[in-house]
């Protein structure tokens, strides 16, 4: 119970806490609404299972190569929140909430995978779960719940956050003010995207 109750606190923590996810969230659901911001979610939760079946796969291999696994993962994870931060910050206004630009499912479903799946700081948080909080003896189907629920809540968490970005009211303060927001939030991916860089070349 103390290992379950662990990663439950662990796992909670680190869903909650800011960073790319975040980002690519907020902007989807306020620019494109409700249904972008929850398929965007779901791309995030299962970047999370990527992480997750990786690791239970082939823990042993990845915890003998994670150095250079993690570096490969932050020099691509860096330059593609470099390369969306950059496309959110230049991108065209929407004017208002009725516009009929939007984004396909499949692209908020790919933004929100691979802004998850890139990200070394999700790789180290399945990685240090299983094996620095999970015991060796832990069941397997327990181990598989584990990630289960690692992927349900980065999803139950991000779809609130959709939910709330794109209600009426919200939403079109937030499109009446979208140069600025787009910018701050590009701006942010971006800063994310060179210090990955700088760490991973130190």
């Amino acid at each position: 119970m103390t290992e379950l109750y662990a990663v439950i606190l662990i796992t909670l923590l680190a869903v909650i806490s800011p960073g790319a996810d975040f980002a690519i969230v907020t902007k989807n659901s306020y620019l494109y609404g409700k249904k972008t911001g929850l398929l965007t979610a779901v791309g995030i939760s299962l970047g999370v299972l990527t992480h997750v079946t990786y690791t239970l796969f082939a823990i042993g291999f990845v915890m003998a190569y994670t150095p250079y696994i993690l570096n490969f993962i932050k020099y691509i994870g860096a330059f593609y929140l470099v390369y969306i931060g950059y496309k959110t910050f230049t991108q065209a206004i929407i004017l208002d909430q009725n516009s009929s630009q939007t984004l396909t499912p499949f692209s908020a479903l790919k933004y929100g995978f691979f802004t998850n799946a890139l990200n070394p700081k999700t790789t180290l948080f399945v990685i240090s779960t299983y094996t620095q909080i999970v015991s060796p003896q832990t069941n397997e189907f327990l181990l598989i719940g584990y990630g289960l629920f690692m992927s349900f809540a980065h999803f139950i968490w991000f779809g609130i956050l959709a939910i709330v970005f794109s209600t009426q009211n919200l939403r079109q303060k937030m499109i009446q003010k979208q140069k600025v927001i787009n910018k701050i939030i590009g701006s942010i991916l971006t800063v994310l995207g060179i210090s990955l860089l700088f760490v991973s070349f130190k």
